[in-house]
């Protein structure tokens, strides 16, 4: 999903030809995600930059470093480090002025300007589920894979306006939900 969210964000940011990646070095699947993300690069025609944070300092100075670039926004990469510091994210978009796309809702319910993914609540409730199964006797290994299919898209208008930046129709009209 992160090569889509960048096409949400290029949306926004149509003007823009520079944006940033965000990972965190230690997650395993930072790379993979970065080679996808350089190929939507590619295809959409602008530059991603690689910030890397693993820490509460390093998130700073990737903002930081993103704003000197005058780059058109940030694409959050998936990682539980960046999950639990949704209202840091939201501050620091505002303070560097900063649009970005995140996995979860919860981002943008704190300052931030949108979110493609799916919900952390369905992914709780088929753990639960699964949980469930296993207390009343199921054996694990006879339980099938499943994933979650609800994809959502949130916009914080509030947030947009803050970054003086105007959301397309088009992009309204296809979110599943927006923030007023």
């Amino acid at each position: 999903m992160g090569p889509k969210r960048l096409e949400l964000l290029h949306e926004v940011a149509a003007n823009s030809y520079d944006f940033g990646l965000l990972v965190n070095p230690t997650n395993e699947n930072a790379e993979i995600l970065q080679r996808a993300m350089d190929a939507a690069a590619r295809s959409l025609g602008v530059q991603l930059h690689l910030l890397r944070a693993s820490t509460e300092h390093d998130l700073d100075a990737a903002f930081a470093a993103l704003a000197r670039l005058r780059a058109g926004g940030l694409v959050i990469g998936g990682d539980a480090f960046f999950n639990s510091r949704y209202e840091q994210f939201g501050a620091l978009s505002t303070r560097y002025s900063i649009p970005a796309v995140y996995q979860y809702r919860t981002f943008v319910t704190a300052g931030g300007l949108m979110s493609y993914g799916t919900e952390q609540e369905e992914w709780g409730r088929q753990l639960g589920i699964y949980t469930a199964r296993i207390l009343r006797g199921e054996k694990p290994d006879d339980l099938p894979v499943q994933q979650v299919t609800q994809i959502r898209l949130v916009i914080n208008m509030r947030t947009a306006k803050a970054l003086g930046l105007t959301v397309p129709l088009s992009l309204l009209g296809r979110a599943d939900e927006v923030i007023e």
